[in-house]
């Protein structure tokens, strides 16, 4: 596979400084000024129960797509899981290894450990928007996971579905560069995931969250303790 440059927005100084000190304000700022404000601060904590709901569904060794500093990969070790995490960002990759989970400085469309035999991979925190192109970016995380594989992802808690260029944002002056994002509700994932062979297998809401479980096809091969494909 021919993967794309590496995005250098997400290793811009608003986002490095908000992950080193663990705090806002941060924004993604659409061309057009608006503003959806990121949620640092509850990144950079412990696990809420809408993040425990999405990792008591997790099966076998997990992909954690878009890791940020790491909440969800460390919490992983802690009930039994194989996690790897990968990000974009350097200071996300060293906060995740200093919470004590493994994690690479990569994209996901770069090459990866393991394609193909990951039990699970997740896309929360906004992550489905990705590469501006959710129908892609469900397409290639298929490549990732064994047949009979699970994808939990999160929604936007509207109903939405667009691609937008941003830039992230410190509502200080400071912002990095543009680069394309999208936002999709829960029917606008649920279109693109079936456009992209996934069929359905749940879908929940927690703490004003909304969640999806997608089965890739093929054979299910639960292995909640396997090891993780090594990086």
């Amino acid at each position: 596979m021919s993967a794309p440059v590496r995005p250098r927005c997400w290793q811009s100084d608003p986002y490095t400084d908000a992950l080193r000190t663990g705090r806002g304000p941060l924004f993604l700022r659409r061309t057009d000024g608006w503003l959806l404000p990121l949620d640092v601060e509850r990144w950079c904590e412990a696990p809420d129960r809408a993040d425990m709901s999405v990792l008591g569904r997790c099966e076998g060794t997990v992909l954690d797509i878009g890791c940020g500093p790491g909440r969800l990969a460390a919490a992983l070790a802690g009930l039994g899981h194989r996690a790897l995490g990968i990000d974009v960002s350097r200071e996300a990759v060293a906060r995740t290894e200093r919470a004590g989970a493994p994690a690479l400085c990569r994209s996901v469309f770069d090459r990866l450990p393991g394609e193909g035999r990951w039990g699970t991979a997740l896309l929360i925190d906004g992550n489905i928007g990705i590469g501006g192109d959710p129908r892609a970016l469900l397409s290639r995380t298929a490549q990732l996971i064994a047949p009979g594989g699970l994808l939990l992802a999160e929604a936007a808690p509207v109903d939405v579905d667009e691609r937008v260029r941003v830039r992230v944002d410190d509502g200080r002056g400071g912002a990095g560069a543009d680069f394309p994002w999208a936002r999709v509700g829960i029917h606008a994932l649920l279109d693109h995931a079936h456009a992209a062979g996934w069929s359905a297998a749940g879908q929940w809401q927690e703490e004003g969250r909304p969640f999806i479980a997608l089965r890739r096809p093929g054979t299910v091969v639960h292995q909640v303790h396997a090891s993780a494909p090594a990086p």
